[in-house]
């Protein structure tokens, strides 16, 4: 709809962007409403961790006063923030003294059928795996080709996601989204520390399950714990919370766990 690079109206950026010649940055997707973005300081939390992995030297209040700006202008819908290394010459060297770049890209607000949210999804089980690399797990950064190979292998209609796990066949995410599974009472997640981007939602999710007393834990999952769960759900900062009634062979009810966190989370989000 807009776009703005380095606080400016523009739509194109350098040939020499790093961003575009080693996916050398990070990024946010924040869902706007009446202006506001939503769940702002998780999204801007966890910026600020990927920019210190990556060594990314910006500065964070006029990131925040820009995405402010910028979801003023554009009322509803999705922002994405996306900061890079800004322009180098040929190779991998970092020049120090390059600014990061900053741009801001608005769309029309995400649509995704109500029986998504009401009678849940189903996942795609991927044969694309994600890689083990400890340095970049956790973080959005701009390298996103695991889930682009992922998300090519199949185009029905019928799933609404993905199902990844990681080299060694632990149980990670979805393509765009995280994964919890609820297992005789306990609300469990995977562990992000070797792959997998902690979601601002994950996040949320896990903080809104302790207020109301759940018990949550963050650990390796098995394709044996999926199966035997007694309900699955996955997550993100857009869409909210969508009930998983099926992958594969596998099947699981919509449970009250699942519709009480995803009440929570829709008054969050208002939607």
């Amino acid at each position: 709809m807009h776009s703005w690079v380095d606080g400016q109206p523009a739509d194109s950026v350098p040939l020499k962007d790093r961003g575009l010649a080693y996916g050398d940055g990070v990024f946010e997707t924040i869902a706007v409403k009446a202006g506001q973005p939503l769940l702002l300081d998780r999204h801007l939390q966890r910026l600020e961790e990927g920019c210190r992995r990556l060594a990314l030297v910006v500065d964070h209040g006029l990131i925040r006063h820009e995405v402010l700006s910028f979801a003023a202008a554009l009322g509803d819908g999705i922002l994405k923030l996306i900061l890079t290394r800004g322009d180098s010459l040929r190779g991998y060297g970092i020049n120090p003294g390059a600014p990061v770049r900053r741009i801001l890209q608005g769309s029309a607000p995400a649509v995704y059928p109500p029986t998504h949210e009401v009678e849940g999804v189903r996942l795609f089980a991927c044969a694309t795996r994600l890689a083990q690399q400890p340095l970049l797990a956790g973080i959005k950064h701009l390298n996103r080709l695991e889930q682009v190979i992922a998300r090519a292998e199949w185009q029905d209609t019928e799933h609404a996601e993905g199902l990844m796990l990681d080299i060694s066949g632990r149980v990670i995410e979805g393509i765009f989204s995280n994964l919890f599974l609820v297992s005789n009472g306990l609300l469990l997640t995977a562990d992000l520390s070797r792959c997998g981007v902690a979601g601002v939602m994950r996040a949320e999710v896990l903080a809104q399950a302790q207020a109301l007393g759940v018990p949550v834990a963050v650990a390796d999952i098995s394709l044996e714990q999926l199966q035997q769960a007694d309900e699955v759900f996955v997550c993100n900062s857009v869409y909210g919370i969508w009930p998983v009634r099926g992958c594969a062979a596998m099947s699981w009810p919509v449970g009250p766990l699942t519709r009480k966190l995803q009440g929570i989370v829709r008054a969050l989000l208002d939607i």
